[in-house]
């Protein structure tokens, strides 16, 4: 033994290290002895053992591998192989026994079995016992799924495929045939659960469309040893599916086809598809499609292609290993034949393209792959023939299926292929209260009220037997559902989702040990198919297509944000806002410079005054102070001057540009306040989905859409939303009503929902906009089950619905209602100013009405106190008067006294009159008075001025 070790890392050295530039020939030679060196120690002999069912089949054992020892291609010159075949036996134990005394103690290298004429649990027996020290056992006709577990059965190979591959003949025959929904039938034996479990592997790893998945509407388990079936197929009777897939022994399926053809289950419109098992039934039914192996009953093809087999993966295995001697006995238990193992490794990489069975070759637990079969239909107890063949095909490199359909005789002795499907008429609709698309209104039956023409009776879905209360339903899927079954011909009745969602994938029982995702809502009652479909709002989205069928869209829309038009603040001062509050003081100081300029230049021009003559004759005085400040604020506000104009040439100049000044600023100031108050119009606060204030939210800034919605998964699936998400997550609503009620109310300052919605709010309510653009674009579909036979009449009339314009109609009756075009045109016509705009010019009228009142109070005080004033000024008057007429009277009494004559000569002399009375003094006093003119000035001689002034009171 070290000797041959040594040779084979000697070869392997050889083969790593022998360069390029060595010639072919001495190479070879180098090479072929150093094989010679390495296999020395190999036998040259190999023993076959075989536990056949006849004498026949142990001739055709001993002919086969006579004939091997010549064949060059399978056996190295100088090898010999022997055959050992002894007969099964009955009675597991004795075979058993057998297999030691005959075959182990012969050191056979691997045992061919086939199966007994009676019995079943022999070549397990034979499997076992070889597999105990890892010698190759390979079956030529055992076929139960229980060989195929390698914890068990570790050395175990067969050239028969296990009953349970049937499956995937059964898979190819649906999609031929075009049946995607079956009902599966099986036993619960470890043969038809495992026929179950390729069924459905298969059937949803469909090669060449990935789309096309078969799905199984029920699955109908049944103990082995039937007596009846007939409660099981009445069950079955109520399922749209009309296709059955049958695993069934054939004691079993003489049973179920007994109560089946009572049930008229086997008649016209029923499909029947069942295994080899199945198909030998004595009463199987006219029309019955079934499989059978090829060559599955030639012991001597299978015995031919497993002894070749065999000695191809010897000869292989001669090539590079060392081979030991397989064990003589059944008493040494201790030791372990790792040549066994290896070579069960080789027989399982081996592969014959022309064997006599077909192509042989096998899968990772020792089972036979690309084995053939006919597809049989059945007309009559014997009269079986092959209508199809599913093989193996060089060019293609894989199995393919060939069907002449019209050779079949179906169910009924009917020549018309079945649909394969009950499709009923008369469908239950779910939907949900979502406007424009859903307006629902309750009324009250006991007091007569009814539905209208236009609205369709919807209850609510799974609710108590009180019908007191009803709910109308009418809007845009209301009328899509009238056209759709219009068009494709099925009745229905209507029902409000239970909850009122759409539906969520959610945990249920997460506390327990069997937690498992359900959904809820509208989703949840087509999973659990207690509705055929789904006419409203339905977003299509990834996770919900796993699980229920849509149709292709009957409306494109994404997802947006609503929020409420922002109002501008107006103020008491809004009418202020054009100008910044520098410009306002710095017209407000330039008013009156100017007014103060333009009295300095008109007080002191030294020429070139313009006369301006009073209506009395006077001249007008020079621009004081304050006529310089009312005409200069007269220009400002362009109220007009009628007096009080500069008379100077310069001031006028300068009153001139003035004027220019006011009318800019006049100007600019006119269009400013029409920008600031009239046609500016308030934008949207938000810029969209990527607003930095939504992807940070703030603490000011609520945003929210409804939890469980289309819109809630988009949010979960796109990673780079997920702080938002957070955020929004304890914000969401239960119902689009309630988020769009409260941002009217100003309580959520953003909603993000579906863009139709939003669109439709938006046009009934001019305060509410739409921000942005819109994200995470999909459609609404009719939400069908899986594998619902009215999928593709609901596409195509959706699809016909878009190219006639009806979808369109549906658009401008229910969601736009002409309300955009009057929103649009409220935002291009100006705004009206209200109180709220100009309060502060009111008020400032109010506070110089006000300060007229106040300063009006003032002037009658300051006029009643100059009244007075003037009373005692006239009462001096008078008195002083009075005083001047007694002391001419007293002169004229001493001239007279001294001579009259002489005194009235020198009076008149000296240009004086007849001395006026005291009363007539006070008479022209008044008249001055009256003419608003100042009191004429007291002319007293300056000699009696100070003797008069006691007299004053």
């Amino acid at each position: 033994m070290p000797v041959v070790a040594g040779a084979n890392i000697l070869y392997i050295l050889f083969l790593l290290q022998t360069p390029p530039e060595v010639t072919m020939w001495p190479l070879i030679l180098i090479k072929l002895a150093i094989w010679r060196l390495v296999t020395a120690s190999n036998p040259n002999f190999y023993n076959i053992g075989g536990v056949l069912s006849s004498n026949e089949s142990q001739y055709y054992f001993k002919e086969i591998i006579a004939r091997l020892n010549f064949e060059q291609n399978y056996v190295h010159r100088g090898v010999t192989y022997y055959d050992y075949a002894i007969l099964m036996d009955p009675n597991p134990i004795r075979t058993a026994l057998n297999v030691c005394k005959d075959l182990i103690a012969n050191r056979v290298y691997s045992v061919v079995v086939s199966h007994p004429l009676t019995g079943e649990l022999s070549p397990a027996a034979v499997s076992y016992t070889s597999g105990f020290y890892h010698i190759p056992v390979i079956g030529i006709s055992s076929r139960d799924s229980a060989f195929s577990d390698k914890n068990i059965h570790v050395s175990f190979l067969r050239t028969v495929p296990p009953y349970s591959h049937q499956a995937d003949v059964w898979v190819e025959l649906l999609r031929h045939l075009n049946y995607m929904k079956i009902i599966f039938i099986h036993s619960s034996d470890t043969d038809g659960r495992a026929i179950l479990g390729r069924f459905q592997t298969s059937s949803q790893s469909l090669e060449d469309d990935v789309e096309i998945k078969v799905m199984v509407e029920s699955v109908m388990e049944f103990e082995p040893g039937l007596d009846s079936f007939t409660e099981q197929l009445q069950d079955l009777k109520s399922a749209q599916a009309r296709v059955y897939l049958m695993y069934a022994s054939k004691t079993d399926a003489e049973v179920i086809f007994r109560d089946a053809a009572a049930l008229n289950m086997t008649e016209v419109g029923f499909v029947w598809l069942v295994t080899e098992q199945a198909l030998a039934a004595n009463n199987a039914p006219a029309g019955l499609l079934g499989l059978r192996l090829v060559n599955a009953t030639s012991e001597k093809s299978h015995i031919q292609d497993s002894i070749y087999v065999l000695a191809s993966a010897i000869r292989e295995m001669n090539q590079t290993q060392e081979i030991h001697e397989a064990p003589k006995d059944c008493d040494n238990s201790g030791s372990i034949w790792e040549t066994g193992k290896t070579l069960f490794e080789y027989i399982k990489k081996q592969e014959i393209l022309d064997g006599a069975t077909g192509k042989v070759a096998f899968d990772d637990n020792g089972d036979r792959i690309f084995a053939e079969y006919e597809v049989v239909n059945v007309r009559l107890p014997n009269d079986q023939p092959a209508v199809g063949r599913y093989f193996y095909t060089n060019d293609q490199k894989r199995m393919r299926l060939k069907l002449d359909e019209s050779q079949i005789l179906w169910m009924g002795n009917s020549k018309v292929k079945p649909e394969g499907f009950m499709i009923p008429t008369h469908l239950k609709v779910l939907t949900i209260e979502e406007k424009p698309f859903v307006y629902a209104r309750k009324i009250n039956l006991n007091e007569g009220e009814q539905c209208t023409q236009h609205e369709i009776p919807c209850p609510h879905f799974n609710t108590s037997n009180d019908e007191t209360d009803m709910y109308c339903c009418k809007g845009y899927c209301m009328d899509l559902l009238k056209e759709l079954s219009k068009t494709i011909n099925f009745t229905y009745h209507v029902a409000l989702s239970p909850d009122g969602q759409f539906g969520n994938y959610i945990m249920k029982n997460a506390s327990a040990m069997g937690a498992k995702k359900e959904w809820t809502g509208l989703i949840g009652e087509l999973v659990n198919e207690r509705a055929d479909m789904i006419v409203a709002p339905l977003t299509i989205n990834p996770e919900r297509a796993e699980f229920i069928e849509f149709s292709k869209p009957f409306k494109y829309q994404g997802i947006t944000i609503l929020e409420k038009k922002p109002s501008r603040s107006s103020t008491l001062v809004s009418f202020l806002q054009p100008f910044s509050n520098t410009l306002w003081i710095l017209v407000m100081v330039s008013v009156h410079v100017v007014a103060l300029v333009l009295y300095l230049l008109d007080r002191f021009s030294p020429f070139g005054r313009f006369k301006v003559a009073n209506t009395d004759g006077t001249e007008e005085d020079a621009l004081n102070l304050s006529s310089a400040i009312w005409f200069a604020w007269g220009v400002l506000l362009n109220s007009g001057i009628g007096e009080g104009t500069p008379r100077s040439f310069s001031a006028r100049v300068l009153g001139m540009v003035w004027a220019g000044f006011a009318m800019i600023i006049v100007a600019s100031y006119t269009a400013n306040l029409a920008a600031f108050l009239v046609l500016e119009r308030p934008k949207t606060k938000l810029t969209g989905i990527n607003d930095a204030r939504l992807r940070n939210t703030m603490e000011n800034l609520t945003c929210a859409t409804v939890r469980g919605s289309a819109v809630d998964m988009y949010f979960r699936r796109q990673v780079e939303l997920s702080n938002m998400y957070r955020t929004m997550e304890a914000n969401n609503y239960a119902t689009a009503e309630d988020a769009i009620r409260d941002v009217k109310i100003g309580k959520l300052m953003a909603f993000i929902w579906d863009s139709s919605r939003l669109e439709f709010e938006a046009a009934q309510d001019c305060e509410l906009v739409t921000a942005g653009e819109l994200f995470g674009r999909s459609g609404y579909g009719v939400g069908l089950q899986r594998g619902s036979p009215w999928a593709d009449a609901v596409t195509l009339a959706i699809l016909d619905f878009h190219e006639s314009g009806f979808m369109e109609s549906l658009d401008n009756q229910w969601i736009l209602q002409g309300n955009v075009q009057q929103c649009e045109q409220f935002e291009k016509t100006p705004n009206t100013l209200g109180l709220k705009n100009m309060a502060g010019v009111f008020i400032l009228v109010a506070a110089g009405i006000v300060g007229g009142v106040l300063l009006i109070v003032i002037e009658m005080a300051y006029k009643k106190h100059q009244i007075k004033k003037q009373k005692r000024l006239e009462l001096a008057r008078h008195a002083a008067d009075k005083w001047r007429g007694q002391v001419e009277k007293r002169k004229t009494l001493r001239a007279s006294l001294a001579g009259g004559g002489t005194v009235a000569t020198r009076r008149a002399a000296n240009g004086l009159g007849e001395p006026r009375t005291v009363s007539g003094s006070l008479a022209l006093e008044g008249a001055r008075v009256r003419r608003n003119l100042p009191p004429a000035p007291l002319r007293r001689p300056p000699a009696y001025t100070a003797d008069v002034s006691h007299l004053i009171v």
